[in-house]
């Protein structure tokens, strides 16, 4: 049995090759600093969830991950793939992730072409899913693989329905989006993003616009994928979700990262006094 075949928690104890490497991240809009100096590293495999109010930094930090948002300093560091970067069938790398590591320093004057290598290697889940309305759900997963990606459609096209099957939305295929529910659409989202065959995935409170009864059935899904071996970030404030899937916690305020660890150690013995005021609310909200 390899690592991958492993439960996440099981896979804790397992060594840490590094995939991602952020340090000294910084980002401001306009007169409003929003990052201070953000590091932070993911392993391969591995699960990465950042927790923290709203307003700090925890969303900006994911955009920046893939180049959605531009950071004014500090560095990016993606290492090179490998197979296990993709569990599943075929573990088949997308057109960005390749043999090469991709550094960025954006201190430094960063070209497009170092930003589309960033890019190629994660994929995001929104909020508030961002499928395109007038598309159907199929064309909503070939988008990426075959516009950005360059792959043939009949080769997008089959491994969708593979996905979709996966998900139980095959019949779902050549529905809208305004005719899902929000669950669905949601998973629709989740198979959008492995259908680009990232390195990473990046998850950005990705049950917070459903009702509660549809939380259930997505986080089963995501923590599929982290039963797998997919690499993720996830900002999330389903606390007991995030102490049985992430190998590591980030509390993130005031653009900082306030305090890291083990999730099951810093969700039941916080060191730092503003993470144990955060969790307190959260747990105690009256």
């Amino acid at each position: 049995m390899s690592p991958a075949d492993l439960p996440a928690a099981d896979r804790a104890a397992e060594p840490v090759v590094p995939l991602l490497r952020v340090r000294g991240l910084q980002k401001s809009f306009g007169t409003n600093r929003v990052l201070e100096s953000v590091d932070l590293t993911v392993g391969r495999g591995r699960v990465l969830a950042l927790i923290g109010p709203s307003g700090s930094g925890k969303t900006t930090i994911l955009r920046c991950l893939n180049g959605l948002e531009l950071p004014d300093g500090g560095t990016i560091e993606v290492a090179a793939a490998s197979p296990v970067d993709r569990p599943g069938a075929g573990r088949t790398p997308g057109r960005g992730a390749t043999s090469v590591p991709v550094t960025l320093d954006f201190a430094a004057k960063t070209t497009p072409k170092q930003l589309a290598a960033l890019r190629d290697r994660s994929a995001m889940v929104f909020q508030h899913y961002n499928l395109f309305p007038h598309k159907t759900v199929l064309q909503n997963v070939i988008e990426g693989p075959v516009v950005v990606q360059r792959r043939p459609v009949a080769e997008a096209t089959a491994e969708a329905f593979a996905l979709l099957e996966r998900v139980g939305l095959t019949d779902k295929r050549d529905s809208y989006p305004f005719e899902l529910s929000g669950g669905q659409q949601q998973r629709v989202g989740i198979v959008r993003a492995l259908a680009l065959r990232p390195q990473l995935l990046l998850f950005d409170e990705p049950t917070s616009a459903l009702d509660p009864e549809l939380v259930g059935d997505v986080l089963r899904l995501i923590k599929e994928l982290a039963d797998e071996g997919w690499s993720m970030v996830i900002v999330t404030h389903e606390l007991e979700f995030a102490r049985e899937v992430a190998h590591e916690i980030a509390f993130v305020d005031g653009g900082t990262i306030v305090e890291h660890g083990d999730p099951k150690q810093l969700l039941r013995n916080p060191q730092q006094q503003r993470t144990r005021q955060f969790l307190h609310r959260l747990l105690h909200p009256f």
